[in-house]
This record gives structure tokens, C-alpha cells and sequence, in this order.
């Protein structure tokens, strides 16, 4: 039994990487794209007021994190297959698009913009943690009760 879930689970991290590939392969050419609301090039990625209310409550707390901005990557791994990795950074790359609200940045690289578009960027305060999540997707059909792992739409 635990070799066969092992034999599922490499299987899964295997499609996972070739999905990222994949995705790789169809990003647009590098370029800095400024979406806003009214940007009818790119489906924007959404920040909600508690969001924009905590990166600007990070940003007056510590002068380490002045200018800095929320980056959102995804990376392989987490219980369903994908997941969610939120950081400070103050360099925005020439492969990344920024999005902004109430004068804060989320910066999305475009390989992780992929698995991304359409989808809100809240700040949620539990019990248990305070964390920037993904709370809707369009792109992911499942995850775990985290909030940090989602697994993929079919291509």
C-alpha cells in the first residue's frame, strides 16, 4: 500500500512539472505589465481591502519593508500538487506583472501568472495564523483546507 501511494504521488509530481513546463512554454514575451481594472490586455489579479490594508500596515511598522511589495509565486509541491508563496520584494523583474490598488503592488511573475489570473488576494486573520491567501482561483479545480495548495485545471 505505501508503495503504490508513493508510485501515485511520483506520478502526480511528475505531471505537476510537466505542467509546469508547459506553462513556461506558452508565457508571453517578458514584459512589465501595469494592470488595472480597466486593462483589457490581461486578466487582472484581484487585491482585496484587507490585503492592501496589511502590506500598508507592514510598511509603516518596520522601515526594513518600506517600498516593498507582496510577490505571489507558485511553486510545485503542497498536498495537492501546486502552492501558493507570498514574499516581500523590493526588485520588480522584467518578467513580472504588477498590479495595484490604493498605491500597493502585487507582483506576479509570468510563469505563476498563469495559474493565477482571475484570481483574489485577501489577508485573512484565523485563530491558528494570519496569512496572505488565494481565496478564488479560476484556474484551480481543488485543494486542501490550507488555502496554501491547489491542484490545476486540466490543459
Amino acid at each position: 500500500m505505501i508503495r503504490s501511494l508513493a508510485l501515485q504521488w511520483a506520478a502526480r509530481f511528475r505531471h505537476n512539472q510537466n505542467l509546469m513546463r508547459l506553462s513556461s512554454s506558452y508565457a508571453s514575451p517578458a514584459t512589465l505589465h501595469h494592470a488595472t481594472p480597466s486593462s483589457s490586455s490581461a486578466e487582472p489579479v484581484h487585491i482585496t481591502p484587507n490585503c492592501v490594508r496589511k502590506i500598508k500596515e507592514l510598511e509603516a511598522s518596520e522601515s526594513s519593508t518600506s517600498g516593498k511589495m507582496l510577490r505571489l509565486s507558485v511553486e510545485t509541491g503542497g498536498c495537492s500538487g501546486f502552492q501558493y508563496v507570498f514574499n516581500l520584494d523590493d526588485r520588480i523583474n522584467s518578467d513580472d506583472r504588477v498590479f495595484e490598488k490604493e498605491g500597493t503592488k502585487l507582483i506576479v511573475d509570468n510563469i505563476s501568472y498563469e495559474f493565477v489570473k482571475g484570481a483574489t488576494v485577501d489577508y485573512v486573520e484565523e485563530l491558528i495564523r494570519s496569512a496572505f491567501v488565494v481565496t478564488e482561483n479560476p484556474s484551480a479545480v481543488g485543494g486542501c483546507s490550507c488555502k496554501s495548495s491547489f491542484m490545476v485545471k486540466q490543459l
